[in-house]
């Protein structure tokens, strides 16, 4: 989190004191770094530039505007799952012919406004899905691109919740089923086959598992063109895991010179969808120090940010870094090792408001002496924090601000009460 660093014990980010944004928006505070964003990105794009690729940020990590608009401004495509993320896009400037469409449980509605938009490519989950694109395509009179998700049955070794590319996966369809489709689809007037998708998890921090999968489809892509599908496109997914704890996970020039291969060899363009390597260490959240408590022995840090605003502790008992937005003197800013005994330090069970007992940032995690008022960073919240945010507890959710350089400004501003309660009233 290169954009995140402290100076003289204060945390920063890029140039701008996280201190002074909580001070000027408020806690809970989710911050995110657009240096860290635009630069993931070019990344990307440079280490596959030899096959053209699109890159098609993936809208679900997080989907805030701003950073859709700047992620546009630098060339990057968008990969959706719905109907308002499509929506997000179009709003946020992006085009939909470098936009493609996934998900397993397309409407007919979506199906239809994603044709109307013009998207680059639909990803087909399932035979009943094409079906459905078939037929809302022909009633518009419209021909509808897609492409094949195939799952080639290989083991991502990521958590279960984001394990997505083996045979039993609810999403895509497995190597035989999928060229029985493909057959199918030649009978199918309103449908072209130009490209085959896989994505086979999330958070993988080793290369060999996409190494596996590109062998397999680089075979798959030449039996459907022997077939007469103008395969062009290789949707190689996303999924391309992070250091949430440290540099637990692989560079991406090693994803790619692990891909690359099979992908020239197939000849075909290369797309990608990755979202949480982009905005995942791109931001962190900030929270303020309510109370502490001691049950027994257990000790507990109750701050104002809960399992509402970031959901993943208590969904999937990941791992954040937390450490506080200044530290106090005579400990680390920040200590090499999150997980380590660090002199000075308690064990503490970092908690929320919400009335769950899972409602938990962090356990028995050691930290320095905090008081009421003190500020907390959680770390690698840019993906899949926000997006999965709720107002349970009736709970406002909170702001967003994107910086770039020396200067902040308001991404999204804090709900208030009176939102909570509007799609409610005057019925």
């Amino acid at each position: 989190m290169e954009a995140f660093q402290y100076r003289d014990n204060q945390l920063y980010c890029e140039d701008v004191p996280v201190a002074r944004l909580a001070e000027e928006y408020g806690t809970p505070l989710y911050v995110y770094s657009g240096s860290a964003i635009v630069d993931t990105l070019k990344t990307l794009q440079e280490v596959y530039a030899e096959v053209d690729p699109l890159v098609c940020y993936s809208v679900k990590a997080n989907s805030n505007l701003s950073i859709l608009r700047l992620l546009k401004a630098h060339g990057s495509g968008f990969d959706v799952v719905s109907g308002g993320e499509l929506f997000r896009v179009l709003r946020a400037g992006g085009d939909p012919a470098r936009t493609v469409f996934a998900g397993v449980g397309k409407s007919d509605p979506e199906i239809a406004q994603a044709i109307e938009a013009g998207v680059l490519m639909f990803n087909v989950e399932s035979e009943a899905e094409l079906e459905a694109i078939a037929r809302v395509a022909s009633s518009m009179g419209r021909v509808a691109p897609i492409a094949l998700r195939v799952n080639p049955d290989v083991d991502p070794k990521t958590h279960r919740y984001t394990s997505t590319g083996q045979k039993q996966s609810k999403f895509g369809v497995d190597i035989e089923r999928a060229l029985r489709i493909a057959e199918g689809v030649k009978g199918m007037p309103s449908l072209t086959m130009i490209g085959m998708h896989m994505h086979i998890g999330s958070q993988i921090t080793t290369v060999e598992p996409y190494a596996k999968a590109v062998e397999k489809g680089v075979e798959l892509i030449g039996k459907l063109r022997a077939m007469g599908h103008p395969v062009a496109w290789y949707n190689m997914g996303g999924g391309y895991g992070i250091g949430y704890r440290g540099p637990e996970a692989r560079p991406i020039k090693e994803f790619a010179d692990a891909i690359l291969p099979g992908i020239k060899a197939a000849g075909c363009r290369l797309a990608i969808e990755p979202g949480r390597v982009i905005a995942g260490n791109a931001g962190v959240l900030v929270s303020r120090v309510l109370y502490t408590k001691q049950s027994g022995d257990k000790r507990f840090l109750i701050q104002d940010a809960a399992m509402n605003d970031l959901i993943r502790p208590a969904l999937y008992e990941s791992f954040h870094r937390i450490w506080p937005v200044a530290v106090p003197e005579g400990f680390p800013a920040p200590p090499a090792d999150y997980e380590a005994e660090i002199p000075g330090t308690e064990p503490r069970d970092v908690v929320g408001p919400i009335c769950e007992s899972g409602d938990f940032l962090a356990k028995d995690r050691a930290l320095p002496p905090l008081d009421r008022g003190d500020l907390l960073a959680t770390f690698s919240a840019g993906a899949y924090g926000m997006v999965m945010a709720s107002n349970y507890n009736t709970r406002p959710r909170a702001a967003e601000v994107l910086v770039e350089g020396g200067t902040a400004r308001l991404a999204r501003r804090r709900e208030t009460l009176d939102d909570l309660v509007a799609a409610e009233e005057g019925l």
